[in-house]
């Protein structure tokens, strides 16, 4: 790219047009900036669907063998279907079923409608409804979560209103996809039938059950058609209010009406009785708001918020509605934070290029190109369908220290020329001729860095496709600046520096005079050099080896999860009266700002023996501790209430578990024999809670629940022709909270639900009222005559599959400083120690299992970056040996780099393995400026490979140490940054920051010598092979 026919060239006899076409550049970021949606991290949709069954009464038995397993056969032949989980508690199974990153969700919910459809037939008939689908996300977080409280209303009432007035209202808002109601009591009339009343005047459960459901329809009537009009006829077939229904005429004795109030007692109540959650200690609901895909997570909760003082308005006054947790506060803060951190590494950059150019006008040259270069990749992201969130907006800042790069070996260089005598038009030419192809190869390598990160597989493939991305738009664009715009301002404003005779020497030059004299000895004890370089590639591998390893850093993001567990058989009041005693403790905290809780089968918990905490913590200035120490503090305190545990995991914006977990990371054990699984599950568990490195570990089998079994005798039932299936349905009348019925209004519709009075529902003695008409005779047959009560059994409160067989799902949290590769490596030792049979298998599911995927693929990744570079370099060099030389700068960096993390007590995360892919694109950009220097020396005048490399060194000392320390001052506030999402950061930063001081102070050594040996190897074969070719005659 020498002389006048070069791109730069071209530019600099047209100042207008690159000045105006730069501007061009410049607007169109300018407006892309605001129409960029905003997330916490990019979007990693997992196509994943839910679809959950209901039989009211039905055990988690019957459930598993009649709902759960019929939906399973036939989902689990739809194709692209990666995972199907269920669970199974009493009246309600829950299916998880997950598909492959480019299965269309779409597609996906038609075919399991089709697998429904198919599967009805095998489901219970007295199923209310078929079992429903809804799409989720486990990688997308609620957005908002606000408490709808109040302590006059009824909670049945309450939820009426959040549902009718609040949740739909919310729902159709832009941006807004989803509104989940937690601790929801729809409202619905029970009817609590009195057994003894109806025993008196010979009627049964099944009497009034078919009574209710006849009185109470709304069927179509038709309409009058008249000569001048059309009437529509209406009727008052339904009834809507429990006194409505008390004077349903149910049975005639005696020539006298029996109504319904004479036998039973109606009340305005709520479909599920054993549901309750609370804002704090009032009595209240969650609202739970999901963004659309895609959707600005600040604009969409900005809408809602901007509508919810309307819809309060509507509300009565004893109604509260407040928000538990906004995300887009911690949001604003994180990109707050990183939009600071970004001003610091820009100011930082230009201090180092004012320290080093000493003069003004090629230090704001190259701030014009970082300045270009950073504005016009906001167009690009848009253009690509990106968003503003941390990973995007760290690759720009880590992006500083790339693009001043080629600014500056170009001003540089420019510069260079100018102290040699030239004009600036002439130094602008021959500046940038002589530059551009050594900036093209550091950008090209630099790029084909990234490459290997856009083939990653899974959901982390998906969240680093956005960085790399940005990252290589960001830096390709600094190409063409730094070629075009910066040559054209050095040629218009750049002049000869004027340097007094007898001046002092300048920092840079103290520093050039020092590296001479090191450099010198290097070259004198080149055997040393290469010993030292081979013992830095033993400890870089060695460290990576050594290095404990994790997936991503835990955040701080405010909010806590929690889930309670108590014993498998806790009553109802039980229940209630310890969630209580913990919230007590909980609202106690210095650090907590709101909570709200629930128990009972409500959202994801299925069970009344398990519960849910959602708290709230204070801004990190107003707190004294983490969500981590939080967590830790609360600990030992909630284990103070008896028969009841509290299970802690702080809410994080990577969430890759598909359903609720009890803690950060699953295991899950499954086979074809429950009994065995069961065993084995509660052997590995006790075995594990043993270990130091594990906190809150559980498991979910809840073996303990009470079960009253009833032994049917099936001659005696026979004689009076009643089966089995008759006893089951008394029983379920009885017991079942059965929906009989339901009625309209203009906005909703309610059920009518039939059990026993509150007085008789929890005893098994009220069986001996029980009655049943024999369909042979018309008599009443007690219930006694045909059954007894046996002994009192235990057995699974749930019951969880995974595929087709019987699964138990362990959860469990790490002690700090317990990596989570440490942590699989104990677990599967532990398993193989006890001796767990092969019948049993076990996997990670989650934040585990996409570590272990992403360890295995660690090596390849940095293989693949490398053979990426060598690849580009060759084809550069059209060389097979010299790529060599500037790979062999690597090592070093990745030493730096783990011993760095080591040294901050970091794991090696994800975000640290990022950081060594960074280092790949940015240290061996030292060794192609010397490199190709080195070249053009030995090929255009001649010079030995010694007289080349060390001139090279000499010459391209300055950019060398000036792109260092600039990439490095980039990396620094990552490093260093604290506040909201700093977690994330800090590893990269502490990577690249480590890797670039060691490269630095070992590479401006070893690879001038390492250039010298593989010089000596190349030329030594191609003299022997010279040597070996026949002398034609």
């Amino acid at each position: 790219m020498n002389g006048r026919s070069s791109i730069s060239a071209w530019c600099i006899d047209r100042p207008v047009a690159t000045l105006l076409l730069t501007f061009a550049l410049v607007l169109l970021g300018v407006v892309a900036f605001p129409q960029l949606p905003v997330a916490p991290l990019p979007e990693a949709d997992f196509p994943t669907l839910q679809v959950s069954a209901q039989l009211p009464g039905a055990s988690p038995e019957t459930m598993a063998s009649s709902v759960a397993t019929p939906l399973e056969v036939q989902f689990s032949a739809i194709p692209g279907m990666t995972q199907m989980t269920s669970s199974s508690a009493l009246g309600s199974t829950s299916l998880i079923l997950q598909f492959t990153l480019d299965k269309n969700i779409d597609t996906a919910a038609q075919e399991v409608q089709a697998a429904i459809n198919t599967a009805s037939s095998r489901l219970p008939q007295d199923m209310p409804s078929l079992p429903t689908w809804r799409k989720v996300n486990p990688a997308d977080s609620p957005v908002l979560i606000m408490t709808v409280s109040s302590a006059q209303m009824p909670a049945n009432e309450l939820s009426d209103y959040a549902e009718t007035l609040l949740a739909r209202q919310l729902s159709q808002i832009d941006g807004v996809g989803l509104v989940n109601i937690t601790g929801q009591q729809r409202p619905a009339i029970r009817v609590q039938a009195q057994p003894e009343k109806l025993a008196a005047i010979g009627l049964t459960l099944a009497d009034l059950r078919q009574s209710i459901q006849q009185t109470s329809l709304n069927l179509a009537k038709g309409a009058l058609y008249g000569q001048h009009s059309v009437s529509t006829l209406a009727t008052n077939d339904q009834l809507f209010h429990p006194e409505q229904y008390a004077q349903l005429i149910v049975a005639y004795r005696d020539g006298a009406p029996v109504h319904l109030k004479d036998v039973a007692t109606v009340i305005n109540g709520a479909e599920n009785a054993y549901v309750q959650a609370w804002s704090g200690h009032q009595p209240g609901l969650n609202l739970v708001v999901f963004r659309q895909p895609g959707a600005n997570i600040v604009d969409t909760v900005d809408r809602v918020m901007e509508a919810l003082p309307h819809l309060e308005e509507r509300l009565p006054a004893a109604v509260q509605v407040s928000v538990l947790n906004d995300r887009t506060q911690t949001i604003r803060a994180s990109l707050h934070e990183v939009e600071l951190t970004l001003l610091i590494a820009v100011l930082l950059v230009i201090a180092v290029m004012a320290l080093f150019l000493r003069q003004w006008s090629a230090t704001l040259i190259v701030s014009s190109v970082l300045a270009v270069s950073l504005v016009a990749t906001f167009a690009l992201m848009y253009l690509f369908g990106f968003s503003l969130n941390n990973l995007t907006l760290v690759a720009i800042v880590i992006a500083v220290g790339f693009v001043v790069d080629d600014a500056i070996v170009v001003v540089e260089n420019i510069h260079r020329h100018l102290e040699a005598g030239d004009s600036s038009r002439e130094a602008a030419i021959k500046g940038a001729g002589e530059i551009g192809f050594t900036v093209i190869s550091i950008s090209f390598s630099l790029v084909a860095a990234f490459i290997p990160l856009l083939f990653m597989g899974g959901v982390v493939g998906r969240l680093f496709k956005e960085f790399a991305l940005t990252a290589t738009s960001t830096i390709l664009i600094s190409v063409v600046v730094s070629l075009t715009l910066a040559p054209t301002l050095c040629a218009l404003f750049m002049r000869r520096p004027q340097h007094p005779e007898h001046a002092a020497p300048t920092f840079g030059e103290r520093l050039l005079a020092g590296y001479a004299r090191l450099l010198v000895k290097a070259l004198a004890h080149q055997r040393l050099m290469l010993g030292l370089f081979g013992l830095t590639l033993a400890l870089a591998v060695g460290g990576y080896v050594a290095i404990p390893k994790g997936f991503f850093p835990v955040q701080d993001t405010g909010f806590i999860l929690g889930t309670t567990e108590a014993a498998a058989d806790v009553s109802y009041p039980d229940m209630i009266r310890k969630h209580q005693a913990l919230a007590k403790i909980i609202e106690a905290d210095p650090a907590v700002r709101a909570f709200s809780h629930s128990v009972g089968v409500t959202g994801s918990n299925q069970t009344i023996a398990n519960g849910r905490f959602w708290i709230a913590l204070k801004a990190p200035g107003q707190r004294d501790v983490s969500a981590s120490e939080f967590i830790d503090r609360l600990r030992p305190k909630v284990a103070q209430v008896p028969g009841m545990v509290l299970y802690l995991r702080a809410g994080q914006d990577i969430n890759l578990s598909s359903g609720p977990s009890r803690s950060q990371y699953q295991y899950v054990l499954k086979s074809n024999d429950g009994a065995a699984l069961n065993l084995w599950t509660e052997r590995l568990t006790e075995r594990l809670r043993a270990n130091p490195a594990f906190r809150d570990l559980s498991n979910d089998l809840q073996l303990g629940a009470s079960v009253t079994r009833i032994d049917i005798d099936r001659q005696a039932a026979a004689r009076f022709g009643l089966t089995t299936t008759d006893v089951d349905q008394a029983l379920y009348d009885a017991f079942g909270q059965r929906q009989i019925s339901e009625f309209q209004t203009e906005t909703n519709q309610y059920k009518v639900i039939l059990e026993l009075d509150a007085r008789q529902r929890g005893k098994a003695e009220s069986l001996n009222y029980f009655y049943l008409r024999s369909p042979l005779s018309g008599e009443m047959v007690p219930l006694a005559a045909l059954a007894k009560v046996a002994a009192p059994s235990t057995g699974p409160l749930s019951i969880s599959h995974d595929g087709l067989f019987p699964a138990a799902n362990l959860s469990f949290n790490l002690a700090p400083g317990v990596a989570l590769g440490d942590a699989v490596s104990i677990l599967e030792r532990t398993q193989r120690e006890l001796g767990m049979p092969a019948s049993i298998s076990g996997t990670f599911q989650g934040a585990a299992q996409a570590f272990q995927r992403s360890l295995s693929s660690q090596p390849w990744l940095i293989l693949a970056a490398l053979v990426a570079v060598y690849i580009i370099l060759g084809v550069l060099y059209e060389s097979f040996v010299h790529p060599l030389t500037i790979i062999s700068t690597l090592p070093s960096a990745g030493l730096g780099a783990l011993a760095l993390l080591w040294l901050m007590g970091q794991d090696f995360t994800i975000m640290g393995l990022i950081g060594v892919v960074l280092l790949i694109g940015i240290v061996k950009k030292n060794g192609i400026l010397l490199i190709d220097f080195a070249l053009d020396a030995q090929r255009s005048r001649g010079l030995s490979p010694q007289a080349a490399i060390h001139e090279a060194c000499l010459t391209r000392f300055r950019p060398i140490i000036m792109t260092t320390l600039a990439a490095l001052l980039g990396a620094v506030p990552l490093m260093l940054g604290a506040g909201a999402g700093a977690e994330l950061r800090q590893p990269l930063g502490i990577a690249v920051v480590g890797g670039l001081l060691v490269s630095q102070a070992l590479t401006l050594f070893t690879t001038p010598v390492i250039y010298l040996a593989l010089e000596r190897l190349f030329h030594r074969r191609q003299a022997a092979a010279t040597a070996a070719r026949p002398i034609e005659n």
